[in-house]
This record gives structure tokens, C-alpha cells and sequence, in this order.
């Protein structure tokens, strides 16, 4: 079964030229040769792995992974075009079990009459649920295909591992703002696939603008230059005039790289959480705008501004809990967008607070010898003794009652082994305790 690149096909005539309106400019501007991309030095720079199996077409299976717009079906266009291996495409938000079977059957057949490899692209492989995903297993194992799968979401969550072992992954950046710069001039200078038969004047300003807003994303960058120029009539002179007022309404709001349930709401909150943690306090509000920017739930990052308080700050300032509890309650009665504001003050004195994670290394410690001792039972003198006949048990019996004792303390037995779990720091409110426990020890 032979089936077309329908991902990267044009119709008609190879070297034709296409009306603008035919196809969209980021379609248009995709890259030919490996000599065109732009970007991914990290993973495409010569002497890098990917490069070198790309130059000697030696293609092994891959799973491509980054944000959109940064390059990974460009990267397979441009395979598709200079392999000598049949390239097979297809979409897996629409392609089905019984499709994929034949292709897979058809390459198998391929390569044992001809000895002619098969490379089956599959753009956004993390739709495939599992069960399709192990389609796939037999025939990658034995080379009748060789799989490229590109995908936005991290493959380590959403690629069977037995694929992941059979593949190299790489991991595309977004773009610079330098790169987007490059494309979009490029883009305005060709004749042939771009915009340059339309008398555009393009000020840098407008450009370096949609450059900076686009967030790393050539193809909505590329979208946004067109809509722009095809959208703003020309002057008495005959030119349209490409200006920053037309790209900012082009572009209009920026939108952030932040999927909710992927990689950049774990990275955003895990890098708002170290800034916090490590007192930089204007790099937790940077985070914590970026989260609200995107539509980030304010109860989740309050609830982690309130489990930062108690494992990093802990009783360094025990009014840091106070406060993120308060931020919490506070943000659901007054709700968005004003709740912001009052997370913004919570993050700022957790993030500038003494740090100490004192009793949370002691529960640490604690637990593992719950877990790898036999359980202590409780001294009799401490267990319950409210009901009647505790005392026939001899439960509660020569319990000293603390508040008798001078300040308020007396030495007994808490526990039968002699455990020692917390460490309170010499920093801000917990140097007061520690020196309150080496005074009673004293005693």
C-alpha cells in the first residue's frame, strides 16, 4: 500500500509558484533543505547526533519533542525530501487502528521485496492511546518501520516506554527571538513562496515586536506577519505599510506556552516554588504572573505557596504559614483578578522570609524509622487512661502532668528509644527556640 505525505504534500506541479491566498504563509515559508532551518543548533548543529543520521540517511527512529511552532514537522518535511526511504505521514488525532495496520503491513511487504525502508511519520503520536501506541512495537523492534513521532507533550509521560527505548528523543527549544527575526525577513524577502511580490515596507520595529511576542513560536509569528500584511490596505503610493500599531493588533494578546495538565505548569510551579525557597523574591513574582497570565487556577498556586511556607520557611517565621493561609482564604472570598494582589504579598514574604526546613527533615527521619523499625508501642504512663477501668491497665499511671512543673515542663519518657529527629536552625524565630530547648535541657 503506497500512501502520499499528505502532511507535506503540495499539489500540482513541484515547482510552482502559489498564490498567497492558497496556502497559509508558514506552510509556504516550510523549509526545503536541512540548509533552510533555522533554530535546534542544540540537537541540528554540524557534528550533532541528529544531524549526522539526517546527512548520511541514516534515520533511526525518533520522537521529536517541544512547544509548538519550534520546527519538529518542518524537520520531517525536510527528511521527507531528502531520504531515498518511502515517507509515510499521517495525523494521530485522525488516523485510525485499521490505517495503521496497513501501513505497517505494506512496509513490512516493501522491505522484504525490495529491501526499500519505510519512515512513518506520526505528528502528535500523544494522541495514540496506549493500545495504538503498541501497534507500533513489533514492527520498530524489527525495522520495518522506522518511526518519527512529534509531539508537544513530554514523551516520558505519554510515550509507552517501549517505544521511548526504541527511539532517540530530542527536545526542540523555542525559537530566538533572533531566529524569529531571521524567518520573518526571510519570509518578507521571497519571491517565490513569501511575501516579497507584495509592495510591503516593514518597519524592524514591527518585526522585532511580533519576534518578542510570539513566545519562541515561528508558525504564529509567520501567521501573524500575514494576516497584517494582507489585512492592511496600501497607501496612495501603492505600499502597505507593515508598522508596530499593525503587528500588536496582529498579534494582539502574547500567548504564553502553558499547558495545564503538561510540562509547563510543572515547570512554572516548580520554578516559582525554588525562587520562593531560595529568597529571590522578584523571580516568584515573575513566575507567579506568568501562571496567572496563562489562566492558572489561584487555588493551586496558593496551596503551594502554603506548603512552601511550612516545608522551607518553616518556624524560621512561623507567621509565613499564617500569612499563605490567610492569602488562600483571602483569594477565594475576593476571587480574580484582585486575589492576585494578595497572592503577590503572600509569595513576597514567603520568598523573603529566613528559611529553615527543620521540622519537615525531622518528620523525614521520623517516618523512615516508622517504616524500616518495628513500631514502638506507647509508654504506658502516656496512653490514654479517660476511660474506665484504664487504671486496673495501669494506663496513665505516673504521667506528670506538664504544667505542674516549673516553666511549665518536667523531664519524662516520651517515646522508649531515645530518638533525636529535630534540628532548629540559628535562623530568625527558630534560634529562639532552639535556645528555649537547650535551657530546659538544663534544667
Amino acid at each position: 500500500m503506497e500512501t502520499k505525505n499528505d502532511l507535506f504534500e503540495e499539489k500540482g506541479d513541484k515547482g510552482n509558484i502559489r498564490a498567497a491566498g492558497d496556502m497559509p504563509l508558514a506552510a509556504r515559508m516550510r523549509p526545503r533543505l536541512l540548509e533552510e532551518f533555522v533554530g535546534q543548533k542544540h540537537i541540528l548543529g554540524e557534528g550533532k547526533l541528529l544531524r549526522r543520521l539526517i546527512d548520511s540517511d541514516r534515520i533511526a527512529s525518533l520522537i521529536l519533542y517541544g512547544a509548538p511552532g519550534t520546527g519538529k514537522s518542518a524537520l520531517a518535511s525536510v527528511i521527507s525530501s531528502l531520504t531515498k526511504s518511502k515517507f509515510d505521514s499521517i495525523h494521530a488525532a485522525s488516523a485510525g487502528v485499521k490505517e495503521v495496520k496497513a501501513l505497517l503491513e505494506a512496509a513490512k511487504k516493501r522491505k522484504e521485496s525490495t529491501g526499500k525502508k519505510t519512515i512513518l511519520f506520526i505528528d502528535e503520536i500523544h494522541r495514540f492511546s496506549k493500545s495504538q501506541q503498541d501497534i507500533l512495537i513489533h514492527d520498530v523492534e524489527h525495522g520495518n518501520v522506522v518511526l518519527i513521532g512529534a509531539t508537544t507533550h513530554n514523551p516520558f509521560f505519554y510515550i509507552i516506554p517501549a517505544l521511548i527505548s526504541r527511539s532517540h528523543v530530542f527536545e526542540f527549544r523555542p525559537h530566538l527571538e533572533d531566529d524569529i527575526v531571521f524567518i520573518l525577513n526571510r519570509a518578507l524577502r521571497d519571491t517565490l513562496r513569501g511575501m516579497g511580490t507584495v509592495p510591503v515596507v516593514a518597519e524592524a520595529e514591527a518585526v522585532a515586536h511580533i519576534a518578542r511576542v510570539s513566545d519562541g513560536d515561528a508558525r504564529r509569528a509567520l501567521n501573524a506577519l500575514e494576516v497584517g500584511i494582507l489585512t492592511t490596505p496600501p497607501q496612495s503610493d501603492g505600499k502597505i505599510y507593515f508598522t508596530k500599531a499593525v503587528a500588536e493588533e496582529s498579534i494582539q494578546k502574547k500567548i504564553v506556552r502553558y499547558d495545564r495538565d503538561g510540562d509547563d505548569h510543572y515547570d512554572a510551579i516548580s520554578a516559582f516554588i525554588k525562587s520562593m525557597r531560595g529568597t529571590d523574591p522578584d523571580a516568584a513574582l515573575y513566575w507567579l504572573a506568568k501562571m496567572l497570565y496563562a489562566g492558572e487556577e489561584p487555588r493551586f498556586i496558593a496551596r503551594r505557596i502554603i506548603i512552601c511556607a511550612a516545608e522551607d520557611v518553616g518556624n524560621a517565621d512561623p507567621q509565613a504559614l499564617v500569612v499563605a493561609n490567610a492569602a488562600l482564604q483571602a483569594a477565594e472570598f475576593v476571587g480574580m483578578p484582585e486575589a492576585r494582589i494578595l497572592l503577590a504579598q503572600a509569595a513576597v514574604y514567603v520568598a523573603c522570609a529566613p528559611k529553615s526546613n527543620a521540622s519537615y527533615m525531622g518528620l523525614e527521619k521520623a517516618a523512615a524509622d516508622v517504616n524500616n523499625e518495628s513500631a514502638e508501642e506507647v509508654p504506658e504512663h502516656l496512653k490514654d487512661a479517660s476511660y474506665q477501668g484504664a487504671k486496673i491497665l495501669g494506663h496513665g499511671q505516673d504521667y506528670e502532668y506538664a504544667h505542674k512543673g516549673p516553666e511549665h515542663y518536667v523531664k519524662q519518657e516520651y517515646v522508649k528509644k531515645n530518638r533525636k529527629y529535630y534540628y532548629p536552625t540559628d535562623l530568625g524565630y527558630e534560634k529562639r527556640i532552639a535556645e528555649w530547648l537547650e535551657h530546659l535541657k538544663k534544667e
